[in-house]
């Protein structure tokens, strides 16, 4: 069964601030053994307020719906033997088929799959939307991978009971970059991984909290030395925690700042 979780966008689509004045949303199609998982936290705050507004429409897909027989099977036993079951290939199929056909990317969760960047974040929040399918199990028959051209994408090196969390962590990441989510277009090109480093520190009142008190600069009033300083920071940052991210050149106008020392941490 197929469950709309927002009204349709009214007809044409609802404007979303394209350059060429194009009016799209962004639809969301998870396929899932789980629907009652969905819209989750993706119906609260921002993402929420969004979904309620027309912003972008979330729908869901019982696989098990397709599935076979009296139990609704949708899984099997490995070819070749091994432990766990295997998401069936003509089950995910008939399943990904009733969506219909267009021009988003179909994406599968899975561990194995490509990792989740900014950048690729970025090009999904700006196309049509995505249809997600959600891995469980021991895995997906590679054969409807192949056949349905599926995108595989991972959000890190680590296992997860299912793809439904790696959905809304996805969906999450590209909503709050749709146009009118967030108050500030310029929040978003600040952000981690926007211009390739690690986002620099944030500070707000009070002034001191114990004995550590707000850097100097930032209350200055100088906006010219506080982007200087933000941007040494974020370099600096990215340099011990992120060393194998791809670190632009640093900025002329920040290389002042790397020899003042930080506020004491004690």
């Amino acid at each position: 069964m197929v469950t709309p979780l927002s009204n349709p966008p009214p007809q044409g689509g609802r404007e979303r601030g394209c350059a060429s004045g194009e009016t799209m949303t962004f639809r969301a199609t998870v396929l899932t053994i789980f629907p009652d998982m969905f819209p989750g936290a993706l119906g609260m705050s921002l993402a929420g307020k969004a979904l309620a507004a027309g912003v972008w429409s979330l729908e869901t897909i019982d696989i098990r719906d397709f599935g076979i027989g009296i139990h609704r099977q949708v899984d099997d036993t490995p070819a070749g033997g091994g432990p766990g079951m295997v998401m069936k290939a003509d089950v995910l199929a008939r399943a990904i088929d009733s969506a219909g056909a267009d021009d988003r990317p179909r994406l599968l969760m899975s561990p194995r799959g490509r990792p989740l960047t900014q950048q690729r974040v970025i090009e999904l929040a700006g196309g049509p939307g995505a249809l997600i399918l959600c891995g469980r199990f021991e895995g997906v028959d590679e054969r409807v991978i192949e056949a349905r051209g599926l995108e595989e994408v991972s959000i890190g090196d680590y296992v997860l009971s299912g793809g439904e969390i790696a959905a809304l962590v996805v969906l999450d990441a590209c909503i709050r970059l749709l146009p009118g989510v967030m108050g500030k277009a310029v929040s978003a090109q600040e952000e981690s991984f926007a211009q390739g480093l690690l986002e620099y520190p944030h500070y707000t009142r009070p002034q001191v909290f114990e004995g550590r008190a707000i850097p100097e600069i930032l209350t200055s009033g100088d906006h010219a030395k506080v982007a200087a300083w933000r941007r040494s920071e974020a370099e600096r940052l990215t340099r011990e925690r992120r060393p194998d991210l791809k670190t632009p050149e640093p900025d002329p106008a920040s290389r002042e700042n790397r020899s003042r020392k930080r506020p004491s941490d004690g």
